[in-house]
């Protein structure tokens, strides 16, 4: 089994379509199947169910797919650790990355790196806190833009921003009219909530909020993002907190107000694996700590 083998069965994989697949890898597709078909005879098994109008992954090949996915990244991963500890600039950097950091602190970074390093490869992926934690564990990614963690073995973290959750409510809501909200305030109102399998530390205060002022039966509605719950709201079907980065969606037609005795702020930071050195080099971490903004650092102080 030869590594270009598993590039062009990655390819193949991914695109769905043998033509396309050629294409993407350089070559002629004849030669493309010749090779996949000697990767399927060597295996043993069958990657692909072939039609005249489509190409699909059998059971065996999505299985086979995500180990040289995984291969191929390490491969890759650890020709950048050897450049690093060697001295020489990285020339890719993966980056994980959770939806709030896109918006808000992710673009000041990137344009800081690509400034620095006008040659280096960025690569972008989004995904969960615990998505990305696990990837900076084993080498996948370089740095991660997450919330809160404690710092365990190689892992480290620091914060550079934390956002304020308010109540999003409908422009021309009774509520949006109002000089102050409290919590009884809400009483007659129909609440948008999360609606996630896991619930993240975010949704479970809510959830936990709810159910301590009697408000769970005024859940009307359910969703899986802050999209999707800005949405409804926008719509006039109920109301939601969100996070206060929503106030920079154009066109919004809502409101974000503060409510009487609820204050809840949830912290993002920069993760990164010590045993990285595509990551660990202090020019890297020095960008990502130049990101901390000030109201993180007063607080840093103030607690300190």
């Amino acid at each position: 089994m030869e590594l270009r083998q598993l590039t062009y069965f990655v390819a193949v994989a991914e695109e769905l379509h043998f033509g396309r697949a050629a294409a993407r890898v350089h070559i002629a597709q004849p030669a493309l199947s010749t090779q996949i078909q000697a990767l399927e005879r060597e295996l043993g098994v069958q990657l692909f169910v072939r039609t005249t109008r489509r190409v699909e992954l059998t059971v065996a090949g999505e299985t086979f797919y995500d180990r040289c996915v995984r291969i191929l990244s390490d491969i890759d991963a650890s020709a950048e650790v050897t450049r690093s500890v060697a001295g020489k600039t990285a020339r890719k950097i993966r980056i994980g990355t959770i939806y709030p950091a896109i918006i808000g602190v992710l673009p000041a970074f990137l344009s800081k790196i690509a400034r620095k390093y006008p040659d280096i490869q960025l690569q972008i992926q989004s995904g969960s806190t615990g998505d990305i934690i696990r990837n900076l564990e084993t080498g996948q990614i370089n740095l991660g833009f997450i919330r809160p963690v404690e710092n365990i073995g190689s892992l480290r973290f620091f914060s550079i921003a934390s956002d304020e959750y308010l109540l999003a409510v409908a422009k021309d809501s009774r509520l949006a009219a109002l000089d102050e909200i409290g919590i009884d305030d809400l009483r007659d109102q129909k609440i948008i909530s999360f609606s996630r399998q896991n619930l993240s530390y975010t949704e479970r205060y809510f959830a936990e909020m709810f159910a301590e002022h009697d408000l769970a039966r005024n859940i009307a509605y359910s969703c899986d993002d802050t999209f999707a719950l800005i949405s409804l709201v926008s719509a006039g079907l109920g109301i939601g907190f969100a996070p206060q980065w929503t106030m920079d969606f154009p066109n919004r037609n809502f409101e974000l107000r503060k409510v009487r005795g609820v204050d809840f702020r949830i912290g993002m930071g920069v993760a990164w694996n010590t045993e990285d050195p595509t990551a660990a080099r202090d020019d890297i971490i020095d960008i990502a700590r130049s990101l901390v903004r000030p109201t993180i650092r007063l607080a840093t102080a103030l607690s300190g």
